[in-house]
């Protein structure tokens, strides 16, 4: 009797470290769910926002057709991306697109004072920054869960019952630094 209890008992431990180590995984990958919708409510926010801007912008310029068309294609391309977390790196590189292209919108809008004083742009250009720092809230929000996850997935034993579970680590949502970093290119 005593032989059975043995093994009976090693065995209850090793499935309670399973499914202990199961739902912790699970529950990581749900945070990282969770934090990617609100990445992509914000980013939805900034989606919207941008053709007001354009809008507003092309009233004093309208000679900037190309940039306006330019914004318009990095736009879809951003929305037409896979929203859904699977192709993080799709999307950062759909996204650094459209920032730098709206950092071309505004560096034009430099050049028109009357622009720059116009309050609906004034109030749009606010809520454009209010909206991507809201983003970079909720990215270093959804980074740390990755990194969370990622570090359970990839460290022993974790890691044996994440592959047994067929769960992976997830990709990061890195923007480029030079969309955020460097000075727009404006062409007269």
């Amino acid at each position: 009797m005593e032989i059975l209890i043995l093994p009976a008992a090693l065995g209850l431990i090793v499935l309670l470290w399973f499914m202990g180590t199961y739902n912790g995984l699970i529950r990581l990958r749900n945070h990282c769910r969770e934090s990617w919708a609100d990445i992509d409510t914000e980013l939805k926010r900034r989606h919207d926002l941008i053709p007001n801007v354009v809008a507003v912008v092309k009233r004093y310029a309208a000679h900037e057709q190309h940039l306006f068309e330019e914004v318009t294609a990095a736009r879809a391309r951003a929305n037409t991306t896979d929203h859904t977390g699977t192709h993080v790196g799709e999307l950062c590189r759909a996204e650094n697109e459209l920032l730098r292209s709206v950092r071309r919108v505004f560096a034009v809008a430099e050049a028109y004072p009357a622009l720059k004083a116009d309050a609906q742009f004034l109030r749009l250009q606010q809520e454009l920054v209010n909206t991507e720092d809201r983003i970079q809230a909720s990215r270093r929000f959804f980074n740390a869960n990755v990194r969370d996850l990622n570090n359970r997935v990839e460290s022993v034993p974790s890691s044996l019952v994440a592959s047994m579970a067929g769960i992976g680590p997830a990709e990061f949502f890195e923007m480029d630094d030079l969309a955020i970093c460097a000075p727009a290119a404006v062409r007269f």
